[in-house]
């Protein structure tokens, strides 16, 4: 249980890390129509989790189990990962949206890695999967490119959805940009916001609007309808 909570604590201190990897890998797939969970079940949590597991443990067992193994991610993240594709557009402006159901899955996957590390099974603790239930806020982790490495200094976020722009509300600070190619510009940053629940409509379209120091727009589609 200590190692859950360990990794829990590096994923919450890493989430421009994960972003990244998670364009690095390409996973920007279709999805079936959804919507996102906001209020899950205790039960419905272990399911997830319950599911997670058990597709890593599938996929571990394959003869080419780390292909299997990237294709189960890769499956997991199609719901969560709105925008431009990375791999044919580098530059477009992408989002991961951190849901809860999106959360959970990844410790199922981490749970699954650990117990067959340690040669026993290794479970989240009920107290720390009420607490990501009881979650009120939507993170969603921002990729996109500009001109030079501080481009995106003191850059905003909003959900726009119809006539009403939700902001965040809370703001992270955009990393420095770093070159898509060894030749210079663009650069590319990683970015993350937190929008509550309350504030927005989590079945419905919507576009999140990022806003430049220097006043330039860049729009990401987000149908939330998709999204799981």
């Amino acid at each position: 249980m200590r190692t859950v909570a360990r990794n829990q604590r590096k994923t919450q201190g890493c989430r421009q890390a994960v972003v990244g990897v998670l364009f690095g890998l390409g996973l920007v797939v279709a999805g079936p129509a959804q919507a996102i969970d906001v209020k899950l079940t205790l039960d419905e949590a272990k399911k997830v989790l319950d599911e997670s597991r058990a597709a890593m443990a599938h996929a571990g067992k394959a003869a080419n189990s780390k292909d299997e193994l990237d294709k189960v991610r890769k499956q997991a993240s199609a719901t969560v990962v709105v925008g431009a594709d990375p791999e044919k557009d580098p530059c477009g402006t992408s989002a991961v949206l951190f849901t809860k159901r999106f959360r959970l899955g990844e410790f199922g996957r981490k749970e699954a890695a650990e117990s067959k590390a340690q040669g026993h099974d290794v479970r989240m603790p009920d107290e720390f999967i009420k607490k990501l239930l009881e979650m009120p806020n939507l993170e969603v982790g921002l990729q996109f490119c500009g001109d030079d490495e501080y481009f995106a200094e003191g850059a905003q976020v909003v959900i726009q959805q119809g006539s009403k722009n939700v902001k965040a509300v809370d703001m992270g600070k955009a990393s420095k940009g770093r070159p898509v190619s060894k030749d210079g510009p663009p650069y590319r940053t990683n970015l993350s916001a937190r929008f509550a629940y309350a504030n927005f409509d989590p079945a419905a379209k919507a576009k999140l609007i990022i806003t430049l120091m220097d006043g330039k727009m860049l729009e990401v589609d987000a149908d939330f309808s998709k999204v799981k």
